[in-house]
């Protein structure tokens, strides 16, 4: 397989040049008519690719395949990306990815990365910048930054559009958007409400080899419908306060209400298949989550050219609530039937978080080729949750408090960020060389109930200081090529829930909990890029090193009495070396391709304390989309993907593939459109792993979706005039506000 992909991605860049030179006059002059710039752009119907100095950049408003969907159905078509079926998003296999929206932090969800992609409707973005191997500018956490850029209006007087679309599984999408453009202030404005209904099922088979007692097996399903109300709103005004500064102001509103039905079935059997414990559990969550913030931005120019000062300000909030109760009947004990006995839990949960964000940044132009970076970064968040248990008592016929599992979680982080990077120009080579100084707190304070009923405080705090270099050397080659070598020093925070001790027991077999002692993972990267940019193409290519010291992994216990914990462990070390090529052309005037594959290896450092042993592999994945011109106004999408199989410590995951095909049709003068798309047609993407230890055999598999196919109608309205000149809008300043991130 991996053979045949690379063949036909080597076969489809061989054929550019003979399908140009033996192209109609008419394709030529269309070829020659793309426009070459500083970040060459190779301009199709599927998401565009740019090549800037530090970051690819994908615009994504022409992704059909992706229409009516969520932003974590986007980034699965973006090159480089993986969304696994909870919306966890990975960056060349790295999990620890930065993702921020427009530059920020989202509050949506909690901060949670599933919820934000899944709350941000595909609809509203119009690119994606990713940064695999960051510079000084940027926060040092994480192994690569993921941008995404939401949409704002660009032409003057006014001007909007009215969005409906449709899809099975009664899954509907709604939005409006205008823009009004005169003088000397921008204003814009944006409403989207999404109806998501996800279907999910799956199976977790264990078996036991160790048992204690006579359970030797156990197989568990669930099948869950969950579905979501979305309303999400923004509004904001850019103001030009001179010709040499820019005030803008934005406000943001996201609410979200859940309702989710799972039902599971629990059967526990002996070695020869004889039930010891039949038992059907239904979970039922009703939730809802809001959260509001507002930026406030201010770029300033001085009279020399370049030089230029930004402040931003960043202050969001959000707050939740989920109410779940575990229904669990028991009706068969040692192969005899018995009444079932209802056993329900009641679960509240609830919630808020806080988020402060102050930001300063200076550039200065040295000379004729040379650039300072100088910066200031403080970014706060706090964040109190509680839980709240209570068991149902058949005696009496109502509900007690389970002081067990009852508990309290506040948190404070906090990091203070400085910055300086130089880059100089020095004939055809640059250098740039910076270094950040991060110092993070994190302090939290757990109480929850001892046996004896009393309510205990557990302090934990976890400091993380250091200096994080960059380096970066880039050589210009002829005809439009070039090669970077680079170098980068970054840290891996634990995450909140990494940290909380306080078990998670919604899974009946298999308890979570974080680990207070956590360590911070370090990360050391070196990259080696290549480019070629053509007329009408771009190949990029990379092979990269990542090594992570003190790497986090959820690792599996022993079972005791059929159940198994998953507790967050710091291992010795992984390594992740890899090649990457991501190519996009023109082949003709109907046909344009973006392809790109990622071949990797793992090696992972056992840890005989949790009877892991030493693993590594080799793995790949690849993806192709195509875009097609069929007619005037009608133009067509094919995407194909596919993931090889790999080992992780205790986890061989199996191999996985997908099609996805769109449709698009502008009619009345291009004011109007209308787009069919249907994702995973063949219903093949089914992720699953088989995890293997002295202890015990998992086998897992799961499969989500959404709406399959949807129509979506978009209505445009107002003025199409040409853009005023304007001071760009912080996050839209290349290399300048979104790096510092």
């Amino acid at each position: 397989m991996l053979k045949l992909f690379l063949s036909i991605l080597l076969l489809l860049f061989s054929m550019i040049p003979r399908l140009r030179a033996q192209g109609s006059a008419r394709d030529s002059a269309f070829l020659n008519s793309v426009q070459v710039f500083k970040e060459v752009e190779v301009v199709g119907k599927g998401p565009t690719l740019r090549s800037g100095p530090d970051k690819k950049v994908f615009s994504v408003n022409q992704s059909l395949v992706s229409v009516g969907g969520s932003a974590a159905d986007l980034l699965a078509n973006i090159p480089s990306l993986e969304v696994d079926a909870n919306g966890n998003i990975s960056l060349r296999g790295a999990t620890k990815v930065k993702v921020l929206v427009d530059g920020k932090q989202s509050v949506i969800g909690g901060g949670s990365v599933g919820q934000i992609l899944q709350s941000i409707p595909a609809a509203a973005i119009e690119k994606i910048e990713i940064i695999t191997n960051p510079s000084a500018k940027y926060d040092a956490e994480g192994q690569g930054v993921i941008n995404i850029i939401l949409k704002k209006g660009a032409k003057l007087g006014y001007n909007g559009s009215l969005t409906a679309s449709a899809g099975t599984r009664q899954n509907y999408n709604g939005g409006a958007s205008i823009n009004y453009r005169a003088g000397r202030a921008d204003l814009f404005g944006n409403y989207t409400f999404q109806r998501r209904n996800t279907y999910s099922n799956g199976y977790q088979y264990i078996t036991y080899l160790n048992s204690g007692d006579s359970t030797y097996y156990s197989d568990e399903r669930f099948p869950s419908t969950t579905i979501r109300n979305i309303h999400a709103a923004q509004a904001g005004v850019d103001y030009r306060l001179s010709s040499r500064d820019q005030l803008s102001v934005t406000g943001l509103y996201d609410a979200t209400t859940t309702d989710r039905h799972e039902y599971l079935t629990v059967d526990n059997l002996t070695q020869q298949q004889t039930p010891t414990q039949l038992s059907n559990r239904a979970n039922t969550t009703n939730g809802w989550n809001t959260s509001w913030g507002v930026t406030l931005d201010l770029a300033h120019r001085f009279k020399k050219t370049a030089e230029e000062l930004n402040f931003d300000f960043a202050w969001s909030t959000g707050s939740g609530n989920s109410f779940q109760v575990y229904n669990t009947d028991i009706y068969n004990v040692d192969g005899r039937a018995v009444k079932p006995t209802p056993d329900i839990l009641q679960d509240t949960k609830g919630g808020t978080n806080r988020n402060y964000n102050i930001q300063l940044d200076y550039t200065l132009p040295l000379g004729k080729s040379g650039r300072l970076d100088a910066g200031w970064r403080s970014q706060l968040t706090t964040s109190d949750k509680r839980q709240w248990d209570a068991n149902f008592n058949t005696l009496s016929g109502s509900f007690t408090a389970d002081y067990s599992l009852i508990n309290f979680f506040h948190t404070d982080n906090a990091v203070h960020a400085a910055y300086l990077n130089y880059r100089q120009q020095i004939a055809a080579y640059t250098l740039q060389a910076g270094l950040r100084a991060e110092a993070g707190r994190f302090a939290a304070t757990l109480q929850n109930y001892d046996p004896t009923g009393v309510l205990v405080s557990t302090p934990m705090n976890l400091n993380t200081n250091g200096l994080y270099p960059a380096l970066f050397l880039t050589r210009r080659l002829e005809h439009a090529q070039q090669i970077q070598l680079s170098y980068t020093h970054r840290v891996g925070r634990p995450t909140p829930r990494e940290l909380d001790p306080f078990p998670d027991v919604s899974d009946p077999v298999n308890y979570d909990m974080g680990n207070p002692t956590l360590r911070p993972e370090d990360i050391h990267s070196v990259e080696l890029t290549y480019e070629k940019n053509g007329a009408a193409s771009i190949l990029t290519s990379g092979l990269y090193y990542t090594q992570v010291d003190h790497v986090i992994k959820h690792v599996q216990t022993d079972p005791v009495h059929d159940v198994t914990i998953t507790i967050s462990e710091n291992l010795r070390r992984a390594i992740n070396t890899g090649v990457e090529l991501i190519g996009s052309a023109r082949v003709s005037r109907i046909w344009s391709f973006t392809a790109n594959i990622n071949v990797y290896g793992r090696v992972n450092s056992g840890a005989p304390q949790f009877g892991i042993g030493a693993t590594s592999g080799i793995s790949w994945n690849g993806n192709i989309t195509n875009d097609l011109s069929l007619a005037r106004g009608l133009s067509a999408q094919l995407r194909a993907d596919y993931k090889a199989s790999e080992v992780i410590l205790q986890d061989r995951y199996r191999p996985a593939y997908g099609f996805d095909a769109g449709a698009k049709y502008d009619f009345a003068h291009n004011r109007a459109t209308l787009v069919f798309s249907a994702r995973d047609i063949f219903n093949t993407r089914r992720p699953g792993f088989l995890r293997v230890s002295d202890a015990l055999l998992l086998s897992w598999q799961r499969v989500t979706y959404s709406a399959r196919a949807s129509l979506t109608f978009t209505w445009r309205f107002g003025n199409s005039g040409n853009e005023p000149k304007r001071l760009k809008r912080p996050e839209e300043q290349q290399g300048k506000r979104i790096e510092n991130r």
